[in-house]
């Protein structure tokens, strides 16, 4: 990035989120650190313990009213919101048989209508400066499905490419880009709770042969975030070692 900016992440307590409040914080930029965890303030705080360029605050993306306050302080905070990353997911492991309707409803909720929420209301502001950078994350399982990650998961990543596309053309000519990003396997808190002897047997079904760090992820992300990505809008950014291929 040519200069500081400041990004809204959502989902920002551990995991990727916190890998990506770590790459713009080391770009320079101000961070705004999100999650319905409490533990997204430690995360700031360890990222940034002067404060001067961080900002934590506790939300539900579930809940439009709440992102409205939240990006609301984090303008009057730091002036403005330059990039937003709709990071916040829920991941549940089960069988398309044990999926019940709240369940199915609560996933979507975090996962699609949070990312919804969010174009909505960064988009509106960024409208109004003309400028800015939406970056939503995907996943490959919404590519091409995924009996392990779950139905409702895999649905709602899905759902972010249309979301991501209709919200790139109506944003194009006011100089906004809308942006996904599909990662592949990812180390992650969820990850690590799993059996190795899982993880190391997935590895082996990706062509480059491991699994992804969460700093490879969040690098793609600094990248559509930055001047050197102004033409790409609209499109998906796959960051899965050859797993998924078009």
């Amino acid at each position: 990035m040519t200069a500081i900016k400041t990004v809204f992440i959502t989902g920002a307590a551990q995991g990727l989120g916190a890998a990506l409040a770590s790459a713009f914080f080391a770009e320079g930029a101000n961070v705004a650190l999100t999650d319905v965890s409490g533990q997204v303030a430690e995360t700031a705080r360890q990222l940034d313990p002067s404060g001067a360029r961080t900002w934590a605050h506790t939300l539900d993306v579930r809940d439009r009213t709440a992102f409205q306050r939240a990006f609301d302080a984090c303008v009057a905070r730091f002036g403005r919101v330059d990039v937003l990353i709709n990071n916040a997911a829920r991941t549940v492991h089960c069988s398309v048989w044990d999926i019940e309707p709240e369940e199915w409803d609560d996933v979507l909720a975090v996962n699609l209508r949070g990312v919804f929420f969010g174009c909505q209301i960064a988009g509106r502001h960024m409208m109004r400066h003309r400028a800015g950078r939406i970056i939503n994350v995907s996943s490959n399982s919404g590519q091409s499905g995924s009996t392990f990650s779950g139905t409702h998961y895999s649905a709602s990543k899905a759902g972010i490419f249309a979301v991501t596309r209709n919200f790139a053309a109506t944003l194009a000519e006011h100089g906004v880009t809308v942006n996904a990003i599909a990662p592949g396997g990812t180390r992650t808190p969820q990850m690590d709770a799993l059996p190795e002897s899982m993880v190391e047997e997935f590895a082996k079904r990706i062509p480059v042969g491991r699994i992804a760090s969460a700093k490879e992820v969040a690098a793609a992300a600094v990248f559509l975030a930055s001047d050197a990505a102004s033409y790409v809008t609209g499109t998906t950014l796959d960051v899965n070692g050859g797993l998924y291929m078009r």
